[in-house]
C-alpha cells in the first residue's frame, strides 16, 4: 500500500483468529493446532540489532531509523507499516523487518526448510541494510546490550503498545524499560508432531538455557562500562517481570502437555488487547485472562486473536506461540547469528540427541535454577558437577552435530548444515566467551573503543 498501513502483527497477519473463545479448551486447540507432520518441519530464525551512529557508538535516533525504513522501502518489495503517521516496520512477501522499543532492528526471516534457506534470506537482508545505512552514518552492532546510551538517551519507538508496556515494566522490575529499548537477541522457530513431541523439544530447549547464555554471551557492557556479567542481557531479562520469564519449572513435571501451559499462561497479566488497530490497556489492575475469559473486559470478549497477542507478551526462555521459540541467546556478530539456529535445530529435531540432553542436565530444580542463573555471569567457566560448562557445551555442539548430520540438508555445494556450529565449535573449544575477548582489548577512549566494537560485531 502505497501510503502505508496501520496494524497490529496479529490483525495484521492472522485475521482469521478474529473467534470468540469459549472456554479453555479452546485455548488448549489454538496451541495443539500448530502440530507439523515432520515432513513439513522448518526453521524460523530471527536477528536483531543495535542501530548505533557510526561515529560515537550511540544509540540512533528514531528519526535516523525511520530513515532507514523509507530507505530500505524504496530498495525492494517492502510493504510500509505506519501506526500514527510515522513508518514503523517493513512487511514483505516472506518477512518483515520490526522495530524494538530503543530502536534495535529486527529481521523476522522467512520459514524455510533448513539452514541454508535462512542463510540466503540473512545475507540478502544484511546486504540491504549496510547498503541503506552507510550513507546515513549508521551501522549495526551484533550485540546483546546497547555499549554506551544511557537508557533515558535512547527513543521510544512511536508504537502504542510500547506506550503500555514501558510504565508497567517500572512496576514489575528494575530492568525492564532497559530490556525493551538497550537489549538484542536472536531467537529461532521450531516445529512438533503432536503434544509429546512438543512439550520433550520445550524441556529440552529449556534444559539449554544455560549452555545458551554461556556460549553466546555478548553484552559485557551497559552505559559505557563493564556491567560485570558476560551476558548482561541475561541479567537484565533476569530483573524485568517474574511474572512472564524464566525457565518454567512447573513444565518440567511428568505428563505436562499444552492444557499445562494454558494454565500457565492464564494467570500472567496482561497488557492489553487490540480493537480497530488500537491498544486497550489492562495494566491499570492485575488483569490475568483468565479473568478476561471469565468476564469479558467493558464490552469486550476474549478471541482467539487476543490470546495470541497474550501469548506474543509472555517472554520465558522457551515458549509456545504456538510453534517453539527458543530466545535465550545475546545478538551475535554475522557470522554468528545462525549459530543458535544451528544448535537448536540439530538437538531439537533429533530424538537421540534431545534424549542425551535430558541424561546430561538431570539435574534437581534448585541445580538447574543456580547454573542458569551463574551462566550469564561466568559464561563457560560457570561450575557444574564436578566439571565446567564449557565441557557440557562441547558435549551438547557434538550432539548437536550428529543431529544435523542426520538430517542431510546440503546447500549447493554439498555441505550440510554443521557449517553453522564451526564458529560455536572455536568458542567452546578456547573456553573465552565473545563478552571476554571484548573486554580483554576494550580500550580507553571513545574513538578506540567504537572501531574495537565494529571490528568485534559490526555489519
Amino acid at each position: 500500500m502505497k501510503n502505508g498501513i496501520l496494524f497490529t502483527m496479529t490483525t495484521l497477519t492472522k485475521p482469521h483468529l478474529d473467534i470468540a473463545v469459549h472456554s479453555t479448551r479452546d485455548l488448549i486447540d489454538y496451541l495443539a493446532r500448530g502440530a507439523r507432520p515432520p515432513e513439513q518441519w522448518g526453521v524460523g530464525a530471527e536477528m536483531e540489532k543495535l542501530v548505533v551512529d557510526a561515529s560515537s557508538g550511540e544509540a540512533a535516533s528514531f528519526a535516523a531509523i525511520e530513515a532507514l525504513l523509507q530507505s530500505l522501502q524504496g530498495s525492494g518489495s517492502w510493504q510500509p507499516v505506519l501506526e500514527a503517521g510515522r513508518l514503523i516496520a517493513l512487511v514483505g512477501p516472506t518477512s518483515s523487518i520490526t522495530l524494538e522499543p530503543g530502536g534495535q532492528l529486527e529481521l523476522s526471516g522467512q520459514l524455510c526448510p533448513d539452514l541454508h534457506c535462512c542463510e540466503g534470506d540473512f545475507a540478502c537482508h544484511i546486504r540491504q541494510i549496510v547498503q541503506a545505512a552507510t550513507p546515513l552514518g549508521l551501522a549495526f552492532l551484533g550485540l546483546g546490550v546497547q555499549p554506551f546510551t544511557p537508557l533515558a538517551q535512547i527513543d521510544w519507538v512511536p508504537k502504542s503498545r510500547y506506550g503500555v508496556m514501558g510504565p508497567y515494566m517500572r512496576r514489575t522490575g528494575d530492568m525492564g524499560e532497559r530490556m525493551m529499548k538497550q537489549s538484542a537477541g536472536l531467537q529461532v522457530n521450531l516445529d512438533f508432531a503432536d503434544e509429546a513431541d512438543c512439550f520433550d523439544k520445550l524441556q529440552t530447549a529449556l534444559l539449554l538455557a544455560p549452555v545458551l547464555y554461556a556460549l553466546f554471551a555478548n553484552s559485557p557492557l551497559m552505559d559505557g562500562c563493564p556491567s560485570g556479567y558476560l551476558s548482561t542481557r541475561g541479567e537484565i531479562w533476569s530483573r524485568t517481570d517474574p511474572d512472564r520469564t524464566g525457565l518454567l519449572p512447573d513444565l518440567f513435571r511428568p505428563g505436562v502437555g499444552f492444557a499445562d501451559y494454558v494454565e500457565y499462561a492464564l494467570d500472567v497479566p496482561m497488557y492489553f488487547i487490540a480493537r480497530q488497530g488500537q491498544f486497550l490497556d489492562l495494566t491499570a489492575e492485575r488483569f490475568p485472562f483468565r479473568r478476561y475469559l471469565a468476564e469479558g473486559h467493558g464490552a469486550h470478549h476474549a478471541t482467539l486473536a487476543d490470546w495470541d497477542l497474550h501469548l506474543s507478551t509472555l517472554f520465558p526462555e522457551v515458549r509456545l506461540r504456538p510453534q517453539i521459540e527458543v530466545r535465550c541467546a545475546d545478538s551475535l556478530p554475522p557470522r554468528l547469528s545462525l549459530g543458535l539456529a544451528a544448535l537448536s535445530k540439530g538437538i531439537l529435531y533429533d530424538p537421540p540427541a534431545r534424549q542425551a540432553v535430558r541424561t546430561l542436565f538431570s539435574a534437581d530444580r534448585a541445580s538447574r535454577e543456580e547454573l542458569y542463573r551463574r551462566s550469564w555471569r561466568l559464561g563457560l567457566k560457570t561450575p557444574m558437577a564436578g566439571r565446567t560448562l564449557r565441557e557440557a557445551t562441547l558435549e551438547v555442539l557434538e550432539l548437536a552435530q550428529e543431529g544435523l548430520r542426520r538430517q542431510q540438508r546440503r546447500n549447493s555445494r554439498g555441505l550440510d548444515e554443521t557449517i553453522y556450529l564451526e564458529g560455536l565449535f572455536e568458542i567452546a573449544d578456547s573456553g573465552v566467551t565473545l563478552a571476554e575477548r571484548l573486554l580483554t582489548r576494550w580500550p580507553q577512549e571513545r574513538p578506540a573503543q567504537v572501531a574495537a566494537l565494529l571490528e568485534h560485531c559490526g555489519y
